[in-house]
């Protein structure tokens, strides 16, 4: 089932509200604009050449009054449905409607002339190079194939196919197109081929819909950039890919560079990891939620799937290897502790993993029970009553599809399920139950769909526009500061890098070169984008900013408190507590004499420091002001 897309170039939602909405709707995916850049200019991957085609009805739409009288006709021939009103017919279409819900021929069968006649071609010229075309729903990826089929019926019914979740064996089609030698050639996707997919042969890529989030848009772009040596004939290397945009996406995010990122960017695979780390982090460390520990068992064993199933070759997952690599190990997921976690939710979740998913109304039916769960496993009574009423919902639909026999299987639950009794004395266990009694059921809900109308005028190609080759985004703040996290932990052994991490003194010149090279790091050297950086992270210096993400040398920082250490009269409380002052600066690089009234410092004594060493003011008094004297140290530093 496609999501809801706007169309090119005036949005407008064409489709009525449907079973979505019953769960925290929200498919989509991660890379890196900026990494596939770098990736092209270094020979790692090859560039796009772009041709963007402008057609008059995705444009502009349809006006009752532009088209000949023969069109007119049939205009007025059409069943337009049940929601046009009194006025009578529509004397226009927008141009949202476009391969949204109106399919015309010709606009379709010129794309499809347009991309054999200038695609990349294999086997001499004779046969057009594997190509992916993104269509908008599955309506209109199948009415693509009714028209290809229509023009070439020698290849009817296998050189172009439909990908998506509609097809019985979508993953058989997709290892068909993976293989160089076996139809199909062109892959009509409707989000199935969005991301995830690495085909080197794939020379063409179609955008017949647009795409408003920039992360998806490179995602996409990505699929073509793989290198492919004797693609063209022998010793005739992939080069580049052709990107045919009949969407005005390239215009569109040179308006807007950052895109829309709809729901927050967070696309539904790595909402569900997220609650699946969260919900598994719950039930290792509260035992009596599970106390089988039959739910912790599956949940690693699905999230263990997931990430083993993880391409290391994905240059998206190559960016995480050290993540990946250690969670593909089963015994990594035993026991999480919070720094798996943070791990888990902001670096591995989200990345492309080559597991089969089944249908998109079950997983999001999954996202609504795993939080119905997670509610209840964290006492949040709100939130699992609002959950409760939705699955109660679903539940009461679902009894309504009784003639269907996977729904007449499970009637005397879902009716039981809509009880108030049900819910008393309910467990994590009963929920889980539920979800898996549930989540093959839903996609049996209806989807009010808007009335399909197909037409057959005559459209216009207003022009081609060569697009820029390399008409790679802006690197944001977040890229920025990714490659400068990347450069720092990469170069502990740089000479200034070093100095910092063992507290060794600075010259300015010092201080001047490293600064010239974190500015080379960013687009075009802009200075701006270091210093919007610091400003981001409260940095008091270019040191303090340095040290806070390299860290100090745990034996530089054991020497600047040996002196306390070695105090033999201290207790073990109060060795402890140096100790992790020195695990804070291993950690953090930078530590404030604040920070010895919090977690984790309260936790060995109540009083704070002054009432944990009262025997010992002298020592309390000398860790306050070596640390006050290394904050300004840093401060001082240009």
């Amino acid at each position: 089932m496609s999501t809801k897309s706007r169309a090119c170039p005036t949005p407008r939602d064409q489709v009525d509200r449907n079973t979505y909405e019953l769960f925290d709707l929200e498919p989509g995916v991660p890379t890196d604009a900026y990494e596939l850049a770098t990736a092209v200019t270094d020979g790692f991957l090859v560039p796009p050449k772009v041709q963007q085609v402008d057609l008059r009805f995705p444009r502009e739409g349809i006006d009752y009054d532009s088209l000949s009288e023969e069109e007119q006709e049939q205009w007025e021939s059409l069943d337009w449905g049940d929601d046009e009103d009194d006025a009578g017919l529509p004397d226009r279409v927008n141009a949202s409607a476009i391969n949204n819900w109106l399919f015309n021929s010709d606009t379709v069968d010129k794309v499809l002339q347009h991309l054999m006649e200038h695609g990349h071609t294999v086997d001499g010229g004779d046969r057009l190079a594997k190509t992916i075309i993104f269509a908008r729903n599955h309506e209109h990826a199948k009415f693509i194939e009714e028209r290809f089929n229509r023009h070439y019926p020698r290849y009817a019914g296998h050189f172009a196919r439909v990908i998506d979740h509609y097809a019985t064996y979508p993953q058989s089609l997709i290892d068909d197109f993976s293989r160089k030698d076996k139809a199909p050639d062109i892959a009509i996707s409707v989000d199935m081929l969005d991301t995830g997919i690495d085909v080197p042969e794939v020379a063409n890529l179609v955008f017949f819909k647009p795409v408003y989030s920039r992360i998806k848009f490179w995602q996409m772009i990505g699929r073509g950039t793989r290198l492919c040596p004797d693609l063209f004939g022998p010793g005739e290397d992939k080069h580049d890919f052709r990107v045919f945009d009949f969407c005005f996406n390239f215009d569109f995010f040179r308006e807007q560079p950052e895109g829309i990122e709809p729901g927050g960017n967070v696309p539904l695979g790595a909402r569900l990891f997220r609650a699946r780390v969260q919900l598994l982090t719950n039930v290792q460390t509260t035992p009596d939620l599970d106390p089988e520990a039959a739910l912790a068992g599956a949940l690693m064993t699905q999230l263990h799937g997931e990430v083993a199933a993880m391409n290391r070759k994905n240059f998206i997952v190559r960016m995480q290897l050290e993540a990946v690599e250690r969670f593909q190990q089963r015994e990594s997921w035993e026991r999480l502790t919070p720094s798996d976690v943070d791990t888990l939710q902001s670096k591995v979740a989200g990345l492309p993993s080559e597991i089969e998913t089944d249908d998109i109304e079950s997983r999001l039916f999954d996202l609504t029970a795993l939080k119905l769960q997670l509610a209840f496993a964290e006492g949040d009574v709100g939130t699992f009553e609002r959950l409760r009423q939705r699955v109660v919902e679903v539940a009461a639909l679902l009894e309504e599809k009784r003639t269907i026999p996977a729904v007449a299987a499970q009637l005397a639950y879902l009716a039981s399920a809509q009880e108030s009794a049900f819910w008393e004395g309910v467990a994590l266990d009963d929920l889980e139950d539920l979800r898996l009694r549930l989540r093959g059921l839903v996609p049996f809900l209806d989807k009010k769909t808007r009335k399909v109308v197909y037409t057959d005028f005559e459209d216009d190609i207003l022009s081609v526009r060569a697009g820029t080759d390399h008409f790679w985004p802006k690197m944001t703040g977040a890229e920025y500061e990714k490659k400068v996290q990347e450069y720092l932990a990469g170069h502990l052994d740089h000479i200034v890098i070093h100095r910092l991490r063992t507290n060794q003194p600075l010259t300015a010149a010092d201080l001047r070169s490293l600064e010239r090279t974190l500015i080379e790091i960013g687009e075009d050297g802009d200075p701006e984008l270091l210093s919007a950086l610091l400003t981001r992270h409260d940095a008091l210096s270019l040191a303090h900013f340095v040290r806070s993400m390299v860290g100090m040398d745990r034996a530089t920082a054991n020497e600047a408190f040996s002196e306390f250490l070695s105090n033999r009269s201290l207790t073990t409380p109060q060795i402890r507590f140096i100790e992790m002052v020195i695990d804070q600066l291993t950690a953090r690089g930078v530590m404030e004499p604040d920070a010895l009234y919090e977690a984790p410092f309260n936790s060995l004594h109540a009083g704070g420091p002054e009432a944990l060493f009262s025997d010992k003011a002298n020592v309390i008094e000398g860790i306050f002001k070596k640390l006050d004297g290394l904050h300004r140290e840093l401060k001082a530093a240009g």
